[in-house]
């Protein structure tokens, strides 16, 4: 008898301990929303892409903050921000700190393809948000889509599609592709040889580099003994100004050409117009678009001493959209504030006829821009000429191709 009662009272123990721990995690998960919101700015500080990222992303999410008056639902919206060094171990843990622990709402930002997978898989897991503006592959809008998960500013799809279609009809047919060697790099170079060979042109070769590699001459010399007549540069930040920088040094620039898949206003200071100058790009946003963007920019270069990269542009853009959901809906309820995201029009100076799919792809359209020579620049960042819009609809894969299950067919 004695062994049963004490049976029953650790029992009766279990299912208390139980039920607090339940009921501290509901407090938990709710904690952020009594309290103010809570955005954490996931980039890189120190590493290959931190001039186009790292401090202008966070000095763009407070901007964003600052407009909506520091405030949302008459309670604080405060920021944090962290250097994921590249590592999807780094970032992961990060950010499941983050979440659980430390109240954030949503997490923004994430330049480096394989970090934002990992996140994403945590934000799917957590049921909390995640705005990617950096990360280019698209297996973050289709296989690996999530409800709360958005690929706000680009994809490798689109870029490609503008950059490649572009060269390949003013006569460049013949390809081989430099790209650097994880996620983003894999998929750019995948996505590009589609676009290529879809326009008539061919692929002879590709290679891949190692993330910061210091060391291009091996990969140059086969791009340049495999006689194509452009040479695309698939990768980004510091990797793309060595690579094209290097390939100058080879005498490449005659009769072969480069072609950056993606290319910052931040690579182009570095590199110098007359080394970038005619350079064809795909670009989502430029600072000197208009009225909007100029009076932004002016903000912006007061903090950073520089317009934003597009990257930066995608952070204020998203965690301004995000706020008026928020706002709309309110409460910041994951679930909630996803349904206003994708119903609200997504409203400001960067974006183009943007929206928010249901595989959590933002449609938006782009500018095929070129370079300018040294001649035509007329003041500090004035880099580019804007050729042509370029329409959202024929720069993202149908949903009838769609691989995200979310995606109803």
């Amino acid at each position: 008898m004695k062994q049963q009662i004490r049976s029953k009272r650790r029992a009766r123990g279990l299912v208390q301990s139980l039920c607090l721990s339940l009921a501290f995690g509901a407090v938990a998960a709710h904690a952020s929303t009594a309290d103010g919101v809570k955005i954490g700015v996931l980039t890189d500080m120190a590493g290959v892409t931190a001039d186009a990222t790292g401090k202008g992303s966070v000095e763009a999410a407070r901007l964003a903050i600052e407009e909506m008056g520091g405030s949302v639902l008459g309670k604080p919206i405060s920021l944090v921000s962290g250097d994921h060094q590249h590592r999807p171990d780094i970032g992961s843990s990060m950010v499941r700190k983050w979440y659980d622990t430390e109240g954030v709402d949503v997490v923004v930002d994430v330049p480096n393809s394989s970090v934002a997978l990992a996140v994403q898989g945590i934000a799917r897991e957590k049921k909390k948000l995640v705005l990617f503006s950096s990360p280019g592959t698209t297996a973050l809008s289709q296989a690996q889509c999530s409800p709360y998960g958005v690929q706000w500013t680009y994809t490798t799809y689109a870029l490609s599609r503008g950059t490649a279609t572009a060269v390949v009809n003013e006569g460049g047919k013949r390809w081989f592709i430099l790209a650097s060697d994880y996620a983003f790099g894999k998929q750019l170079a995948a996505d590009t040889e589609t676009v290529v060979k879809a326009n008539g042109g061919e692929v002879v070769g590709t290679v891949f580099h190692p993330l910061n590699a210091s060391d291009f001459a091996s990969f140059l010399l086969q791009a340049q003994g495999s006689k194509a007549q452009i040479i695309a540069i698939a990768n980004a930040g510091g990797d793309t100004i060595s690579a094209i920088k290097q390939a100058a040094e080879f005498g490449i620039g005659g009769a072969q050409q480069l072609a950056a898949m993606l290319l910052l206003i931040t690579d182009v200071h570095s590199l110098g117009l007359q080394a970038a100058q005619k350079t064809y790009l795909t670009v989502p946003s430029y600072w000197d678009m208009n009225d909007g963007t100029r009076a932004f920019t002016k903000k912006f270069e007061a903090r950073v001493g520089r317009p934003p990269t597009f990257l930066q542009a995608g952070v204020y853009s998203s965690v301004r959209h995000y706020l008026q959901a928020v706002k709309a809906a309110g409460t910041a309820d994951s679930d909630a504030v996803m349904a206003k995201m994708k119903s609200l029009p997504i409203d400001d100076p960067f974006s183009l006829n943007a929206r928010i799919r249901e595989d959590g792809l933002v449609v938006r359209d782009m500018m095929l821009a070129q370079v300018k020579t040294p001649a035509q620049s007329k003041a500090p960042w004035d880099y580019y000429n804007i050729v042509r819009n370029i329409p959202g609809d024929t720069l993202a894969w149908p949903l009838s191709e769609s691989q995200c299950p979310l995606v109803k067919k």
